[in-house]
């Protein structure tokens, strides 16, 4: 008989540690770049090790799990969801991280007024979105078409930076960096939804 449910428990446990661990460093590096905040920025840097560990530690409580041969389908699907999700944490703890790095270079002081007030704006859509991400996963809720809508908000705001860019009001080296910061918010906005489809993967409706 199938007695996996502690370790179930356990796993969500860490998830739930993942998202907070990846919505934390988003919302301190984007504080450290906008804030002319180095230490901090470094900070987040530093503890991108937390989130490669849990994700190492999460993959292997998984796999694990998945020798269990008395595991039932839905267990199982919810264990090779896991898997698919744990790759999207793992590399937007990274993006985070690049946001950091800018930090520590104090990036953000060299930024035009427009560029920051856009730069602010993408970090709080995509904060947003990671908060609802990580409240599906954990009500099993759908949230999917939601993400995606607020997804396209940063879109936009991505254009509108790329046209504060392209006006040449910026050195052209800043300007390149502030290229590189949109992307980075614009691939969490993308992580944030793919991670709330993978979610409704989880747990289909009922016909």
């Amino acid at each position: 008989m199938y007695s996996g449910m502690s370790d179930d428990v356990n796993i969500d446990f860490r998830m739930t540690q993942l998202f907070a661990l990846v919505y934390e460093a988003l919302a301190g590096a984007t504080d450290a770049l906008l804030g002319n905040d180095s230490a901090r920025g470094l900070m987040v840097v530093e503890g991108d090790q937390s989130v490669d560990e849990l994700t190492a530690e999460v993959e292997l409580m998984v796999w694990k799990q998945i020798e269990d041969e008395a595991r039932p389908s839905a267990a199982l699907r919810h264990l090779v969801g896991v898997l698919l999700i744990v790759p999207e944490l793992e590399r937007s703890g990274d993006l985070a991280e690049h946001i950091a790095q800018r930090a520590v270079t104090n990036l953000g002081s060299k930024m035009t007024p427009l560029s920051r007030g856009i730069i602010q704006r993408m970090a709080e859509v995509a904060l947003e979105m990671w908060r609802d991400a990580a409240d599906a996963y954990g009500d099993r809720a759908a949230k999917a078409q939601a993400l995606s809508e607020a997804d396209e908000e940063i879109d936009i705001l991505h254009e509108r930076l790329t046209r504060e860019i392209a006006a040449e009001s910026m050195p052209t080296a800043i300007g390149a960096q502030v290229t590189l910061l949109a992307r980075f918010y614009e691939r969490l906005g993308d992580h944030a939804v793919n991670l709330a489809r993978r979610i409704e993967m989880l747990h289909p409706p009922l016909a």
